[in-house]
């Protein structure tokens, strides 16, 4: 069975689809962009300060779920700066722990709203 997860804690979805969905044993968490929930704003145009406030999104959403990052299985890191990969996954680091999660990351030409970050994740139930 299919169930959308819905938080306030994270920003709601800038388009037709939801925060996350649960299926199975599994939450599938639609990319994050650096949306501040109290202010509906990018919270910075840092791209570390970005990619930290994408993380705290999903962590809220995950919790919602009744979930958290510890048991994240997979994420996509997109970015429009590959040269500030570096950086971020200093702070990326900061919210795992081993065993860390796959990744995948990629260098884009442009995120939506421009964003200098999204981060989407597959995070286990369990």
């Amino acid at each position: 069975m299919i169930q959308e997860i819905h938080t306030t804690d994270a920003p709601g979805a800038v388009g037709p689809f939801s925060q996350a969905i649960k299926v199975g044993d599994l939450l599938f968490v639609s990319g994050q962009l650096p949306i501040d929930p109290a202010t509906g704003e990018f919270n910075s145009d840092d791209a570390v300060a970005q990619a930290e406030q994408c993380l705290k999104n999903l962590a809220a959403i995950a919790a919602a779920a009744g979930t958290s990052l510890a048991n994240t299985v997979k994420t996509t890191v997109l970015l429009t700066d590959l040269g500030k990969f570096a950086d971020i996954n200093a702070v990326y680091a900061g919210f795992f722990s081993k065993p860390y999660p796959a990744r995948a990351c990629y260098e884009v030409s442009a995120l939506p709203k421009g964003a200098k970050v999204e981060i989407e994740a597959v995070i286990a139930l369990a």
